[in-house]
């Protein structure tokens, strides 16, 4: 029986720890995981961004801008075209 306070201490001590280990730890891991992954998300677009004005600067250097812009809009349409034909439709409710 005088063992007993210090078996109870421990037994808590041990189920906090599991409890943590369960829920805090868990809960902080995904926190960084998407807090890293949005940051990524980001410089990923900037990069992407970066680089298409850098394109497009780059040519207009020999094309003429407004022929440029429709070349550049004419292979977003042929893009999203081909993007819409591979879509698969809502089946009818």
């Amino acid at each position: 029986m005088e063992d007993l306070p210090a078996r109870l201490a421990e037994f808590l001590e041990t189920t906090a720890g599991r409890v943590r280990s369960l829920t805090v730890e868990r809960a902080a891991g995904w926190a960084r995981m998407t807090a890293l992954g949005l940051v990524a998300t980001v410089l990923a677009i900037m990069g992407v961004w970066f680089l298409l004005v850098g394109i497009i600067r780059l040519l207009s250097t020999w094309i003429e801008v407004k022929y440029l812009y429709a070349i550049i809009g004419g292979l977003f349409v042929i893009a999203g075209a081909l993007l819409w034909s591979k879509r698969t439709p809502k089946e009818a409710a």
